[in-house]
């Protein structure tokens, strides 16, 4: 089974990358446009030329061609034939290594029905929806019994549901096929959703490689912690399940209501970008709403971040230079908060290993 080890990588922007993907793990990578994402990809697809070495299973594949590594690669642009049907688009890889036409046939079947897209067979790829065209490319990828698969943002294009339904059909594929999985990804909620693993990246260099929960809750550098949106990090005190699948969180002398699906709750972040300040009391139900007091005012570019005491509670918030200076706020004014209910995320007392 294939185990990926990269050492001392140096291409372009890549500076002496040393990076170990286990059998069978989902990486994903992530870091700001630039960073040498894409580039790691190529190098383990034999695309481009690098310093150092890439070893699969142990085995150097610094010499072997792109067509030999067995790698499967999902580029950005898809590059679906528009003049093949859906059918005909998966079982290409597969017809190009001359496989028996029974068994592309029941590969093929398999994939189409593993990604629901059975019904697609004999449809052309410019008839397809976004999400479709994605599930014939993974397909396509996958069909030629790959044990290595890349992925250069696979869900960057379609909306928020539809990425969030792939990500999960995605993750739950890779596993049962056992594929070992690397993804480039711009956002990082969606690689919490589908990684093992996620790998930071900054200017080439890997500025910190941890499970999710790791990488939110005790970021290891300032740029992670910038790149994250310097989440507030909430002990939880004490918990009480709600009705309708929430549970009431205390922390400190706040109590915050959020969705629950499992066990009793350790922490809570709270990106400040998803944490709403406004001079003047806003209507609506009273739920994740309080009064506080500007302690910190943080001039930056575009935006200011405010640091609101909150009985005793410290948080972070963000607001575009634009509306704060509509609002004209300074440093001991009394404010309101909201904190977006759906965007709150947490770690739980026992928390799944994922392994």
């Amino acid at each position: 089974m294939p185990r990926i080890e990269l050492k001392n990588i140096t291409k372009h922007i890549l500076k002496e990358i040393t990076l170990t993907v286990e059998d069978r793990e989902i990486l994903a990578l992530v870091g700001p446009n630039g960073s040498g994402k894409t580039t790691i990809l190529n190098i383990i697809a034999g695309l481009t030329d690098y310093k150092g070495e890439v070893f699969f299973d142990g085995r150097n594949m610094d010499k072997t061609p792109p067509h030999m590594r067995g790698v499967g690669y999902l580029f950005q642009d898809l590059a679906l034939f528009p003049h093949l049907t859906v059918a005909s688009n998966i079982a290409y890889g597969l017809k190009m290594q001359h496989y028996p036409e029974e068994t592309i046939t029941a590969r093929v079947d398999d994939l189409m029905n593993a990604l629901h897209i059975k019904k697609l067979r004999e449809r052309y790829p410019q008839s397809l929806s976004g999400g479709e065209k994605q599930r014939v490319a993974i397909a396509r990828a996958i069909a030629p019994f790959q044990k290595i698969l890349l992925l250069d943002e696979p869900t960057s294009s379609l909306d928020a549901q539809t990425s969030k339904y792939l990500r999960i059909e995605l993750c739950t594929l890779l596993k049962k096929l056992e594929i070992t999985a690397i993804l480039v990804m711009h956002d990082l909620l969606g690689a919490e959703e589908i990684a093992d693993r996620i790998a930071i990246l900054h200017k080439g260099a890997i500025e910190q490689i941890s499970r999710p929960g790791d990488i939110l809750f005790n970021p290891k550098t300032k740029m992670v912690s910038e790149f994250i949106g310097m989440p507030n990090i909430l002990d939880c005190d004490d918990c009480r399940i709600l009705s309708s699948g929430l549970i009431e969180v205390v922390s400190g002398n706040m109590t915050i209501v959020l969705p629950y699906e499992g066990n009793t709750i350790r922490k809570i972040a709270i990106p400040p970008h998803d944490i709403y300040i406004s001079d003047t009391k806003p209507p609506g139900p009273a739920l994740n709403r309080y009064r506080g007091t500007i302690a910190e005012i943080i001039p930056l570019r575009s935006m200011v971040r405010i640091r609101v005491d909150i009985d005793g509670n410290s948080l972070l918030t963000e607001l575009s230079a634009e509306a704060f200076d509509e609002m004209n706020l300074d440093i001991g004014r009394e404010v309101f908060v909201i904190i977006k209910l759906r965007r709150l995320r947490y770690v739980e007392e026992f928390e799944d290993s994922r392994e």
